[in-house]
Parts: structure tokens; C-alpha cells; sequence
């Protein structure tokens, strides 16, 4: 398969910082080379710095999904696949833009729910998944060029064990599709009920149990193992049609063996292979 890697090296605005440092630890940790052995043509794309000198969480972050969109679009519109490697979640945003989307599969050990009106932290990436499926930042997601909010019925929210008062309450009320990596196939049968015909895969990193893999700073009990998060993306990848992947939140400074790097390469190599397949 032809493939295209996106670089989106922004944490909270910040260039090369904490898990923005994430994009570039991949690649050099044989990414790339894991893919070619495997017999794909890879090509990568850093989208660099974004929205001038200053850096502002806010309007930083969606100059990155802006940027990426613009670079999934061209990579899809040359034939490859797009793989983004981004610090933060948002930039999933700029992703399915570009992708045009209709569905998404949020792997996270997070809700990413928040919105303005409910964030406790003010953390934008705890609103990433919100403003995918348009709950909040509407003006600005709609800037994004591509940008359409997802329908909630079409999102599955995977391993999510982390979540505020105000997510639970949020996720009574809409019809997101909940499930475990051991358990994907009820979630996947929905999806495709509810007319997914372009979906997009976000894998957060720290989705996974700590005590098999750390990714970052936030550190949550339970959760699926590297071999069962692989397990579950690649049986839905063969249900569902997967259009493009996120990779995000991996902050090396936590991986002192660096055992992740080698770790995405056989999740990616895997989740290709399936989704050439299908």
C-alpha cells in the first residue's frame, strides 16, 4: 500500500513539546522502516509550525487540524493512505476533514467530552471528541476545511475508563457507541447499521494498561494490552471501511526502554495489512 505519514508535532499548542515530541520518536524508532520491510511505499509529511510565533492552545490547535486536513487530502487524492502522528487528539479533527469521514472509532482511556460550558481543567483535548462530533467549538471546527461534525450514532468510544461527572451525564443522552477491545463486535454490527460508509481510526495511545505499556503522563488502571487493542482495531478494520488512522498522545519521556515505537509498528503493519485486505 501506498502510505502517507503526517507529522502534527503540537502538544496544547506548543511545538516539540511534551507529547509533541511523540511524531518524530516514532519515526525515529523505525517506524518507517517496519512499514517498508513490510512492503509499503511510505512517504512523510510534516506539516511544521503552524499559526505564526505564537503559541496558543486554542487557536494553535486548530491551525494544526487545518494543516492536516489540507495534507490528508492530497495524500488521498494521490492514492495513499493517510497515517497521522500527532501529539494531541484534536488534530483527529483536521483528520477526518480532510478525510471526509462519516464514522470514527475512539480508541482512549479518555472521554474527551468536555466542552467550554463543562471542563473542569480547561483542557482542549479533553474536548476533542466533542468537537468531532460537533457538541462544541463549532465555529472553528467548521473552519476547518472539509470540516463535517460526525453523528454520534457513527462513534464508537473504545476502552474509555477515565471520565468526568460531566461525560457520563453527556453520554446518557447520546447514542455513542460504547464497548471493550474484548468485546467489538456488537459496537462494530452498530456502526454499520447506523451507515458507516468512511470511518476513521483515533488510537490514543495511553488507551492501554499501564502495567503493559505507558504512553504518557495520564495513568489509568485497566485497559487492553498492546496484543488486544491490536486484536480488536484490526476486526473492526475488516468490518468497517477504514479511511485513515491517528496515532496520538505518546510523550517518550515516559517510555524510558522505548518500547513503544516498536509497539505501533506491529499495530500499524497489522491494521494495513487488514484494511488492504478487506
Amino acid at each position: 500500500m501506498k502510505i502517507t505519514i503526517i507529522l502534527a508535532s503540537y502538544d496544547s499548542g506548543h511545538y516539540h513539546g511534551g507529547m509533541g515530541q511523540g511524531p518524530d520518536a516514532l519515526i525515529a524508532g523505525g517506524l518507517v522502516d517496519a512499514l517498508t520491510i513490510a512492503g509499503h511505499e511510505v512517504a512523510v509529511v510534516d506539516i511544521g509550525r503552524v499559526g505564526g510565533d505564537q503559541e496558543r492552545e486554542i487557536a494553535t490547535g486548530f491551525a494544526v487540524c487545518n494543516a492536516v486536513s489540507g495534507e490528508v487530502r492530497i495524500a488521498i487524492d494521490r492514492g495513499r493512505f493517510p497515517v497521522v502522528l500527532a501529539g494531541n487528539c484534536l488534530t483527529s479533527a483536521g483528520a477526518v476533514a480532510g478525510e471526509g469521514a462519516d464514522a470514527i472509532i475512539w480508541a482512549d482511556q479518555h472521554g474527551d467530552l468536555n466542552t467550554p460550558e463543562t471542563s473542569v481543567y480547561g483542557f482542549l483535548d479533553g474536548m476533542a471528541l466533542a468537537t468531532v462530533l460537533g457538541l462544541c467549538w463549532r465555529p472553528m471546527a467548521s473552519a476547518i476545511p472539509g470540516f463535517k461534525p460526525i453523528d454520534p450514532s457513527r462513534c464508537v468510544l473504545l476502552d474509555a475508563r477515565d471520565l468526568d461527572p460531566a461525560e457520563e451525564e453527556l453520554l446518557k443522552t447520546l447514542p455513542v457507541i460504547r464497548a471493550e477491545c474484548s468485546g467489538v463486535g456488537p459496537a462494530t454490527a452498530k456502526l454499520k447499521a447506523a451507515g458507516a460508509k468512511g470511518v476513521h481510526m483515533h488510537l490514543d495511545l495511553d488507551v492501554h494498561d499501564p502495567k503493559d505499556l505507558q504512553a504518557n503522563r495520564y495513568v489509568t488502571s485497566g485497559g487492553p494490552s498492546p496484543e488486544q487493542l491490536r486484536g480488536a482495531a484490526c476486526a473492526m478494520a475488516l468490518a468497517v471501511p477504514v479511511v485513515g488512522i491517528t496515532i496520538s498522545a505518546y510523550d517518550p519521556a515516559f517510555d524510558a526502554q522505548a518500547e513503544v515505537p516498536p509497539r505501533v509498528g506491529r499495530l500499524l503493519n497489522d491494521l494495513i495489512a487488514t484494511i488492504e485486505g478487506r
